[in-house]
């Protein structure tokens, strides 16, 4: 169970402003939930239909510094990181990846997609290593500057499902958080859950487990709504 603390220190932090012209679309879910395939479906149908310039990205990584990092925290040799030590290192990608690729992008009107962000580290290391939110949200939104999404889209998938498809598509291969226990991504999945049940204005939960055209049909429909909404963020 986690830990009082824990429970009591999750919610949804309040979002700014929208920091340009520009959007923020983030995606989470677990292992294999099948992510990486909708946002480059969407960012066709984004540059297709709405003739919108569209960035990809990815945490960690979407930095020559956050490549590096990445590195070392899905490494499989580095089986036993302090807890701490890989929340810090998941936040400092994070900082760089906001100063260097997110912030200016939105600032000269681009659609950002990106594969994981805040909330990831909220259920990754804020459940699944118990270290809870209130000190993830700390520092990251220190590192950050209090960076939100304008939108979260949390795909939801059993576990175990995800795992497989994860090592199938690796050859059996996995890194070093898809060889945690099925506790830990169980962990996972509930935190992702639990944060779009207190804040679904936030975010959208997507049935990973449906057809891709299905999961692209349903993202584009809520995201052309999004990005009509005036300083959407602001109202989240």
């Amino acid at each position: 169970m986690p830990s009082k603390s824990h429970q009591t220190s999750i919610q949804a932090p309040a979002l700014g402003p929208r920091r340009g012209p520009g959007a923020f679309f983030v995606f989470e879910g677990g292992e294999g939930t099948g992510k990486t395939t909708q946002i480059h479906k969407i960012k066709r149908s984004l540059e297709e239909d709405l003739q919108k310039e569209v960035i990809v990205t990815w945490e960690p990584g979407g930095t020559t510094l956050g490549q590096k990092i990445r590195e070392m925290l899905l490494d499989p040799e580095i089986p036993k990181m302090d807890a701490r030590c890989e929340a810090l290192l998941f936040a400092a990608a994070r900082a760089e990846h906001v100063a260097k690729i997110i912030a200016p992008a939105v600032a000269e009107g681009k659609i950002v997609l990106c594969d994981r962000f805040w909330d990831a580290s909220r259920a990754y290391q804020g459940s699944g290593r118990a270290l809870g939110f209130q000190a993830i949200d700390r520092f990251n939104e220190w590192g950050t500057r209090a960076y939100y999404p304008d939108r979260v889209y949390v795909f939801d998938l059993d576990p175990r499902k995800g795992l497989e498809r994860a090592s199938a598509r690796t050859g059996g291969k996995l890194d070093r958080l898809e060889q945690e226990s099925y506790r830990f991504h169980d962990l996972v999945r509930n935190s992702y859950l639990k944060l779009a049940e207190i804040n679904p204005r936030r975010y959208h939960v997507v049935e990973a487990s449906s057809s891709i055209d299905e999961i692209h049909d349903d993202i584009m429909e809520d995201m052309k709504k999004c990005l009509l909404t005036p300083n959407l963020s602001s109202n989240v």
